[in-house]
């Protein structure tokens, strides 16, 4: 993979592969691996309704572990 997709349902299935199959440790090195800040990246898929989980180590939909 050359670059991140655009798409953001493509984009966080292939960070969340990446991060579970251990090509990278951290979010910040696969960022700085594909040449992009994981701000930009995190706030990116916020609008598209993920945010990151650290303790996972995976983006995840917005409410998902709310309480119902």
């Amino acid at each position: 993979m050359e670059y991140l997709p655009k798409d953001p349902a493509i984009l966080v299935s292939s960070v969340n592969m990446l991060l579970r199959d251990d090509e990278f440790d951290t979010l910040e090195s696969l960022c700085y691996n594909f040449n992009t800040e994981p701000e930009d990246l995190k706030s990116y898929l916020k609008g598209n309704g993920f945010v990151y989980s650290e303790q996972q180590r995976q983006f995840r939909p917005i409410g998902y572990d709310a309480v119902r």
